[in-house]
């Protein structure tokens, strides 16, 4: 008799829904991935245009959470024609060879009012680096939370501005990247 109602129960289980893990989705238009370097001393902003995030984590337990995010390095530009063409090359993004950039999260930590640490990996170019993103999480409104926050990165580790563009003078090192990401259904803070 067991033997007989084994299947049933397994094939019972597999049907029903698992347990869904808080989550929340990216609204992408209203989002935005920007970084900040220096050109002969002179700060220059730019911009991603194109990236994803899957996010499973809840505010209220967030030592459990994972965020994973995509960045399509081809979507670089700082609206400037001439230099939004060479970004993609190979001694900048590379991206015929390495089209995302990644951020993989490992820990992360409430600090207390709406404030986290996010450790995880960030791979440009094939080169990973673990580092320590402080974020910011605010309700925006219905449903919405926004992500802020900034960090700063040297180009170089990652071999972004390779051979000639290796010259700091020219092109800063050090790279801030900040992020205002609007997310949709993230429950409450």
């Amino acid at each position: 008799m067991t033997r007989l109602f084994l299947p049933i129960l397994l094939t019972l289980a597999a049907a029903m829904p698992a347990a869904a893990e808080p989550g929340a989705r990216l609204v992408a238009d209203k989002s935005q991935i920007a970084f900040v370097t220096k050109q002969m001393g002179v700060p220059m902003e730019g911009a991603f245009k194109k990236f994803d995030a899957q996010i499973a984590f809840d505010p209220k337990k967030p030592e459990g959470g994972t965020v994973a995010l995509q960045i399509d390095t081809a979507s670089a530009g700082f609206g400037v024609p001439m230099s939004d063409a060479e970004l993609p090359k190979a001694p900048w993004f590379d991206a015929a060879k390495f089209p995302q950039a990644s951020f993989q999260s490992s820990a992360i930590k409430a600090l207390g009012d709406g404030k986290f640490e996010m450790a995880g990996k960030l791979t440009i170019k094939g080169t990973s680096k673990y580092l320590t993103v402080p974020v910011t999480i605010a309700p925006a409104g219905g449903n919405y939370a926004v992500a802020t926050g900034y960090f700063t990165i040297q180009r170089l580790d990652y071999k972004v501005g390779d051979g000639e563009w290796t010259d700091t003078s020219v092109v800063g090192n050090d790279v801030q990247v900040r992020f205002k990401l609007t997310l949709a259904g993230l429950g409450p803070l």
